[in-house]
This record gives structure tokens, sequence and C-alpha cells, in this order.
């Protein structure tokens, strides 16, 4: 009987590009390592003068990679603020962008780089490939092939591969993701919980709730709920969550669900909702869920925010710029952690 061919066998042509875009990457994945130690002695020196480099979407350097794990090659952009010690770990924040996008979209809508500067700690962007996912979509579903597990175990490996190559504080790394990034992300924060001092998720699905693209789109309109079985000894990292009130393409309920999830799995508890708001941004409905007196998770339901980056840069794809600031929100989550991790 003839064996069925594989549908993720790629086509020559296919492995002859993606050896291409491998080389490349590597090529520069090397030359950022000599620039990196290169700089290092002379940094400190000259980092009131440093301009940005071509391309970066904040006061600093936009760094070209790539790594290799269990999925194949994955790119990535690394942001360095401008005048970060050269010599002193700093945190990291991974940012993974949702379908449609790439590092550079979610840097520019999200204006994360600039509030990292501020705060001093490098931000990894992730790029899907899009070989793996038409729509440069993390295959956070993909839970029945394995195509999700492998994908998570290559950001790893991408995150590990950063912390080897730059001054990384590796106790003080952080998740934020969007949509389908947010997905990912939990996948991630669920996976390796003990590798992340916390997890941030933007309108995302609620964790555990797809395992193939037919429940992937049954969870999006809010049919599936999440289901993140007994944690292990390790427990989950604290999660925030984002998620606006009149989204069409996660249902809203997803982020009050992956909220108690998380919440359940650690044994916190809810506090009575507060309304907050800023000026004529878009109000969000906050609920904390505190374990011993330390909030563990946040939900914070913002009204009249659809599937965008809430807070976001104007006129970008999937950006709001009338919602509260989900990058201030985000930074100031895992920044509570890293000090208490510190102390």
């Amino acid at each position: 009987m003839a064996r069925r061919k594989s549908p993720w066998l790629m086509s020559p042509g296919l492995q002859r590009a993606l050896q291409r875009n491998t080389r490349t990457l590597v090529r520069a994945t090397v030359a950022n390592i000599a620039k990196t130690r290169k700089a290092a002695k002379s940094a400190q020196k000259t980092a009131s003068r440093r301009k940005p480099s071509p391309g970066s979407p904040g006061p600093g350097d936009w760094l070209t990679g790539m790594a290799l794990g269990p999925a194949g090659a994955r790119g990535y952009h690394l942001f360095r603020p401008a005048g970060l010690p050269t010599q002193e770990p700093a945190p990291l924040l991974v940012m993974l962008h949702g379908c449609e996008q790439n590092g550079h979209d979610l840097a520019a809508s999200s204006r994360m780089n600039t509030l990292a500067a501020r705060a001093g700690c490098w931000v990894l962007y992730p790029e899907q490939d899009r070989i793996a996912n038409l729509h440069g979509c993390w295959n956070w579903f993909a839970r029945r092939t394995g195509k999700a597990e492998a994908e998570a175990a290559t950001l790893r490996a991408m995150v590990d591969q950063v912390l080897q190559l730059y001054p990384v504080d590796a106790s003080r790394v952080a998740l934020a993701g969007l949509s389908a990034g947010a997905g990912m992300a939990a996948l991630l924060a669920t996976e390796y919980p003990a590798r992340w001092s916390a997890v941030a998720m933007h309108s995302g699905v609620a964790p555990g709730a797809a395992r193939s693209t037919a429940t992937a789109l049954a969870a999006m309109v809010g049919k599936r709920h999440a289901d993140l079985g007994a944690p292990g000894p390790q427990g989950l990292p604290p999660l925030l969550v984002l998620q606006g009130t009149v989204d069409r393409v996660v249902a809203p309920g997803n982020g009050a669900d992956a909220a108690q999830a998380w919440a359940t799995a650690l044994g916190a508890k809810a506090r009575p909702p507060r309304v907050l708001q800023r000026g004529a941004r878009y109000p969000m409905r906050v609920t904390d869920f505190a374990l011993r007196g330390r909030v563990w998770v946040q939900l914070c339901e913002i009204e009249g925010l659809g599937h965008a980056w809430s807070g976001g840069a104007p006129r970008l794809a999937y950006s709001d710029p009338k919602g509260p600031d989900a990058s201030r929100l985000i930074l100031a989550f895992v920044q509570k952690r890293w000090a208490r991790d510190d102390a």
C-alpha cells in the first residue's frame, strides 16, 4: 500500500528559500554578536551621543537574529535601549505578535520600546515564519499534532540564545502577546512556568481551550473554555489579562475565562472589581485575584475596545489609541514582579 505524502513536506523551491533565509539570519546573528562585543568597551562612554539604529522603533538598537529549535528556524528582533549598561544584566520582555503581523509591526503599534528604554530593559520580538502559518499566526492551538509544543520549545530556545549572547538577567524574563501571540504566551507559561516572572495576554483565547484548528475557531467565538489541568509543582507565573468588550475576533468572554481558570489553578480569590478611566480613554473594569495578600491574576476588561492593542499608535492595524495604554499596564505589572524577585 502506497504511503500518503505528508501535507507538511515542502517543495524543493520552498526548501531552497528556507535555506537562503536561514543562512541570511545566521550571518546577521553572527554580525550582531561581533557588534555587541566590539561596542561593549565604549558603550558607556558614548551612550549619551548614540542615535537610534536604522529602522529601530525606539531609542536604541534594533538587532536581528535567528534561533533553531524543534519547529525549525525562527527569526527575531531584539531591542537594546540606548545607554543600557553593557556588563550589568537587565530584564527582558518577550513580545509575541498576532496574526498578519511581524515583530516590527507590534513594536510600532505598542510603542513598547520607548517605555522599555526608560525602564532599562531589553525587548525581544520573535517572528513566525509564513511557511509554518500562512497568516503569520503562532500555532498555539495545534496541540494534537505537537506543532504548538514544537513552536513553544523553539521560542524557549530563542530566549536561551539571547540569554547566552547578551547581558540579560535570566531571573527577570516576562512574556506578553497579542491575539495568537497571547495564546502562545499562555502555552509557554504553562509549559515552562519557572522560566517567566509574569505573563500578559492581550485579546487572546483562554489557555487550553483548543487543540486543533477547528477547536480554535470554536474557542475564538466563545464555544470552548479554558482547560489548564492541575498545575505542576512549579505552579504558574502571575498573569495579566487585557480584553476588549467589543472584540469581534476573540469573544470577550475569553478574557474572564482565562483569568478565572488561572486563578482557580493557583487558589487565588477575586476581589471586588473597580472601574478605572483616564481622561477620555475607554474605561476598564479591573478585577484582582489574590492569594495571601498578593495579586496573582489581574483582569482588565476594556469597554469599547475591539481586537486591537489598547492605547496603541494611531492609524496602524490592530491598534486603538483610544484605549488605556496596554504597554504601560503590562510593563508596570511585570516590573512589580521583577522588583519582588530582586527582593
